[in-house]
């Protein structure tokens, strides 16, 4: 079913080859912060897809041969661009996918061009090795060389855009939110950037999958990096397997914030908060789990109601979120949790009218089970849930009992606790005494178990995109 636009709007086109293109069939953008079309997009074809590929192999032998400072200013320059363009940047991600201030030019923004610049520190240090090897009378020479033509579907465009340049890959970026990745096509036209080295399709909900098995059915495409739900990655490393192609994998969390009997109080309200209610909750890394020792529990309680209260009354409306879908699985979640024997420590049941765009007051829910769906499931918006523990071992069975795995946090006065049990977290990162939101360049990130595999950031990032080749020859 086809969805009618708005001619009356801007239409934001397609990236292929160089040039931008405006495609027959469009769809529209809705803001969820109006719930109305804000513009409209270009809706490719497999057809479409499939000539993105093609210009971004084309593009590839010339491109993969192009020196490290050249690629190197190129980033700067457009870190430079990035940062001057802050608040345009951030308002795209306001408008498309809901995001707060805070998240989109305190957080999204800047860490982009924080990236920006610690990738092009990195380019010159891509090198190989020189091993001895076995046999008397040879040597041997360890290449890093760059894959081929990437795959990238994902709201978050930077950081593979970031790997192509520096690994001289050749990249293919499909997104669901056309203008916030504008942008990124406009630094991709830059003069030293060969046309089709980067192409960004967008495509209707409808024709996602099509579009996407196309380009990874495709035989040049050579890796494909996916950035979404778990539910969604499932299906795509399926259709990776049955084509042999390896993929990396940033998936959701269910990540547990754990508060221990001898924390700081405050800094673990503080922590907590901010990572379950930043940028309305919509972030992988978001805290959705409270674990609190019970013997601090009554304490804990009380100054988590008077920082939401004083949080309400600073701001005139709830957090956003991103579609009524979205709102309407969490309300179901929390229905569900309610009518099991779940209470609201804060929050409540009653939803805001639509008329005032896609917002849910920021909810806590106490009495909550392990079996409850709240509990287990990734609710992607500003609802955590709370659960007492009276040992450490339980609180960590709790943390693991979970398909998810990529962030969490322990709140501790003990250091030398806290990285014992940061050590016992199944998850790709643990944060002591801080927010499970958490990424920046010089650490790596990625998860385990459903939250995927694979890492982005540092020399981890770089070399998920590098093929390591083995010359040998006989002196």
């Amino acid at each position: 079913m086809t969805t009618p636009t708005d001619p009356g709007l801007l239409t934001v086109p397609l990236l292929i080859n160089g040039h931008e293109e405006i495609t027959p069939k469009t769809f529209p953008v809705i803001s969820p912060y109006t719930n109305k079309p804000i513009w409209n997009s270009s809706a490719a074809t497999p057809e479409d897809a499939i000539r993105a590929v093609e210009a971004a192999d084309a593009a590839f032998p010339a491109w993969s041969q192009t020196k490290p400072t050249v690629r190197r200013d190129i980033l700067l320059k457009a870190a430079d661009l990035l940062e001057e363009r802050l608040g345009d940047n951030a308002d795209y991600m306001r408008q498309e996918m809901g995001a707060d201030v805070g998240a989109s030019a305190g957080f999204v923004v800047p860490l982009a061009v924080r990236m920006l610049r610690d990738v092009a520190s990195r380019i010159t240090s891509i090198c190989g090795s020189v091993p001895v090897v076995e046999t008397e009378g040879q040597s041997a020479i360890v290449f890093k060389e760059a894959m081929g033509t990437l795959l990238m579907s994902s709201v978050f465009a930077l950081r593979p855009a970031l790997l192509r340049l520096v690994t001289r890959l050749s990249l293919n970026l499909r997104t669901s939110r056309p203008a916030a990745t504008g942008p990124l096509g406009a630094r991709s036209k830059m003069p030293a950037s060969p046309a089709g080295c980067l192409n960004i399709i967008h495509c209707a909900p409808q024709d996602a999958a099509e579009v996407v098995n196309t380009m990874i059915e495709h035989e040049a495409v050579r890796k494909i990096n996916f950035t979404g739900s778990t539910a969604v990655g499932r299906k795509i490393a399926r259709a990776c397997g049955q084509n042999l192609k390896p993929c990396l994998m940033e998936l959701g969390g269910k990540n547990s914030s754990i508060v221990c009997h001898d924390a700081n109080l405050e800094t673990a309200v503080q922590g907590v908060l901010a990572g379950a209610f930043l940028n309305s909750g919509q972030i992988c890394m978001a805290t959705d789990r409270i674990l609190v020792h019970s013997s601090i529990l009554p304490a804990f309680t009380e100054a988590l109601k008077k920082a939401l209260a004083a949080g309400a009354e600073a701001s005139s409306l709830p957090p956003t979120l991103v579609n009524t879908a979205s709102k309407t699985r969490v309300e179901a979640l929390i229905s569900s949790a309610v009518s099991a024997g779940a209470h609201f420590i804060s929050g409540s049941a009653d939803s805001v009218p639509l008329e005032s765009g896609v917002r849910m007051a920021p909810a806590v829910l106490g009495g909550v089970k392990e079996d409850m769906a709240l509990w287990q499931e990734e609710s992607f918006a500003s609802v955590a849930a709370c659960m007492p523990f009276d040992r450490e071992d339980e609180a960590i069975r709790l943390a693991n009992g979970s398909g998810y795995g990529l962030s969490a946090s322990v709140f501790t006065e003990d250091l030398r606790k806290g990285l014992a049990m940061a050590r016992r977290i199944k998850s790709g990162a643990v944060h002591i005494n801080s927010m499970t939101i958490h990424d920046e360049p010089a650490l790596p990130h990625g998860g385990v178990k459903n939250s995927g595999w694979g890492r982005f950031n540092t020399d981890e990032g770089l070399n998920e995109f590098l093929v390591t080749k083995s010359v040998t020859w006989m002196d």
